[in-house]
């Protein structure tokens, strides 16, 4: 048998949470690639503030104002 399997750590060992069809005995490679839980939110907090002194802030809010103001619609024949 040969392929990828799900494991878990627990108490420092490897737990596997699917069945493998192996010989009891049977010596095997293992290749460990962590991977990253969907909904850890890890990357956002250490993005934060990243940004800081990059970007004018005010500016940045004075443009989405005027941004608001042009109008992409063409004005209605009368």
């Amino acid at each position: 048998m040969s392929g990828t399997v799900r494991a878990r750590v627990t108490r420092g060992m490897l737990e596997l949470l699917e069945t493998v069809d192996l010989p009891e005995g049977t010596e095997v490679s293992v290749t460990i690639l962590e991977t990253p839980t969907p909904r850890s939110g890890d990357g956002l907090r250490r993005s934060a503030g990243g940004w800081k002194g990059l970007v004018d802030a005010e500016q940045l809010i004075e443009h989405i104002y005027q941004d608001r103001l042009i109008s992409t619609r063409p004005l209605p024949r009368l």
